[in-house]
């Protein structure tokens, strides 16, 4: 399928999950009645928990997880893809959880999933710090989702970061990238859109970047803009700074036609690092 109508659901995730989950649904709902028929959510869209001992006591394991449950029966029921992204999920012998996506398909089964790489350890100027790894369990592997719209490569928030990361997966294949997140408002009003429009640019795919909005447990708070954005850079869909959903058309020809105007990816060269 090389045309298609793509969703990112926003919202301003707390910390009751029954909570989270019904208001995501019902913007995906509305996102599929607009021919949504790929559908991504934020970061943490089940839970955001503040403090590392409220998020491991509200993790589960993959195979008990109520949040996976209710994204299998919801994709079931839109028959449509879902990019979850991401939930807290217990890891065998291990304190920490793992912050990990998950690609549903529209028969409502897992077809990957993706533990966040990057840990977001970082002390900002206005005296927020950050310290993920004390509570995550870096994930050590890229994955690629196989779907009906093509290889979508998967990411979570600081991942963004990490340009070589998305040249992987472009050159693995993919037309999409999905970068789910919870961006804090601070480094969100610097760096966000720009970040995302070079990660589109430089290798010629679809961004599609679900966001939290919003002030959170903690005094958390997240930027919002949700993005998607074409291989050139353009963005076609921008969520502002409130819950709801934004919808754009992908036409995958127009990867195709970038990449030829701009082979990139092709004229790669190996060199001797410094």
């Amino acid at each position: 399928m090389t045309r298609f109508i793509a969703a990112c659901v926003q919202v301003n995730s707390r910390d009751v999950m029954s909570d989270n989950l019904a208001r995501a649904a019902t913007y995906a709902r509305d996102a599929h009645a607009a021919g949504a028929r790929l559908i991504a959510f934020p970061e943490n869209v089940s839970m955001m928990s503040f403090g590392g001992e409220n998020v491991r006591a509200a993790a589960f394991p993959e195979d008990e997880h109520p949040g996976l449950v209710f994204f299998c029966d919801l994709a079931e029921e839109l028959k449509s893809t879902l990019i979850v992204g991401s939930l807290h999920v217990k890891v065998p012998d291990e304190d920490r959880v793992a912050n990990r996506c998950f690609v549903i398909g529209p028969d409502g089964k897992v077809i990957t999933s993706y533990d966040k790489i990057h840990m977001f350890d970082v002390d900002l100027a206005n005296g927020e710090s950050y310290r993920e790894s004390k509570t995550f369990r870096p994930g050590n592997a890229a994955r690629l989702a196989e779907t009906e719209f093509g290889k979508v490569g998967i990411s979570i928030c600081y991942d963004v970061r990490f340009p070589h990361l998305f040249r992987d997966y472009a050159k693995a294949g993919a037309k999409i990238l999905s970068i789910p997140a919870a961006f804090t408002r601070t480094t969100g009003q610097a760096h966000w859109h720009t970040l995302l429009k070079a990660r589109a640019i430089e290798n010629g795919c679809f961004v599609i970047a679900a966001a939290q909005c919003g002030d959170h447990p903690g005094d958390r708070q997240t930027f919002g803009h949700s993005l998607i954005i074409d291989p050139w850079g353009q963005v076609l869909a921008d969520g502002g700074t409130d819950p709801g959903f934004i919808t754009a058309e992908i036409d995958l020809t127009r990867v195709d036609e970038i990449r030829r105007m701009v082979p990139s990816l092709g004229n790669d060269r190996e060199y001797k690092p410094c």
